[in-house]
């Protein structure tokens, strides 16, 4: 590995060459000196490489494309980290923009904490459009419940975070069976915990989420969380660990949230969405309970 290289950013991708053209151009204007930082991009199985635009950025950033069978974006960042060589992993994914003091911010933790996994904040880059804004929300509002212990935070979403190299490694990357983008960063933030590791927030290392959703989108979003949410239970049961607790009392925190926030208005359609989630992610874990009683 060549200690010259602070950072390696991985970024998985899926058939979203246009998203992932914006998020190199983002990175191509971090305040970091482009010596100490190398980008790995991982097509996770498209069946058509996006080598040409990978290509287009080699003057402009130090970046590698690798390529594996479909296993979802934990197993993309595994192979990105295998082959990275900078001391620290930083992730982000494809529908994402990093602002410049990203990298810079995620340092200055870590030269403090380098033992941690150090999570940033994450805007919604779509303020008007409820759906994404719905979505972004829950996720802000789980930080902010789990943020009452005091021990530290209990996940950080896996577009924004940064570990060393060689402790990701040694608690094992990101667990291969989660094949969807859900669930795979609560339980490996749980298995890092487990491990007696810190997690950590910095919220100067920011990025800005390009998700788009409709309605259907939004369900679908839900439901596949809920479809992680039941492999993160079943995990968490096999390895006898603690899982991320939420209580009765949450729903009604975010709901209260989106009134404070949104206005009557649309703190109505937010609240109502909010309500919608829920019920998609208890078809999700439902669904799932199914297809692993099946597979039994």
């Amino acid at each position: 590995m060549s200690s010259s290289l602070t950072f390696s950013i991985v970024i998985p991708t899926y058939r979203r060459p246009s998203q992932l053209g914006d998020c190199l151009a983002a990175l191509t204007g971090l305040d970091f000196a482009r010596e100490q930082f190398e980008v790995i991009v991982v097509d996770d199985g498209s069946g058509n490489p996006p080598s040409d635009l990978v290509a287009s950025f080699r003057n402009r950033l130090e970046i590698t494309l690798t390529s594996q069978t479909h296993g979802g974006p934990g197993a993309a960042r595994n192979t990105g980290a295998q082959m990275a060589r900078g001391r620290y992993l930083a992730l982000t994914d494809d529908d994402c923009l990093v602002t410049p003091h990203w990298l810079s911010a995620l340092q200055a933790r870590l030269n403090h904490m380098p033992q941690a996994l150090v999570g940033g904040r994450t805007i919604n880059a779509y303020p008007d459009n409820l759906y994404s804004t719905v979505s972004q929300r829950l996720t802000d509002s789980l930080y902010a419940y789990y943020d009452s212990h005091p021990r530290s935070l209990r996940f950080f979403t896996s577009n924004n975070l940064a570990v060393a190299r060689s402790m990701f490694l040694e608690v094992g990357g990101f667990d291969p069976t989660f094949p969807l983008a859900a669930g795979e960063d609560r339980e490996f933030c749980a298995r890092w915990v487990r491990h007696g590791h810190m997690l950590v927030s910095e919220d100067r290392a920011v990025i800005h989420h390009r998700h788009w959703l409709t309605m259907r989108s939004f369900w679908k979003q839900q439901f596949w969380y809920g479809r992680g949410a039941y492999r993160f239970h079943q995990a968490c049961v096999r390895g006898r660990q603690e899982g991320h607790k939420v209580g009765r009392d949450f729903l009604g925190h975010v709901i209260r949230t989106c009134f404070r926030t949104s206005g009557l208005r649309n703190g109505c359609l937010a609240a109502t969405l909010m309500a919608a989630s829920q019920a998609a992610i208890v078809a999700g874990m439902a669904a799932e309970s199914l297809l692993d009683r099946k597979s039994a």
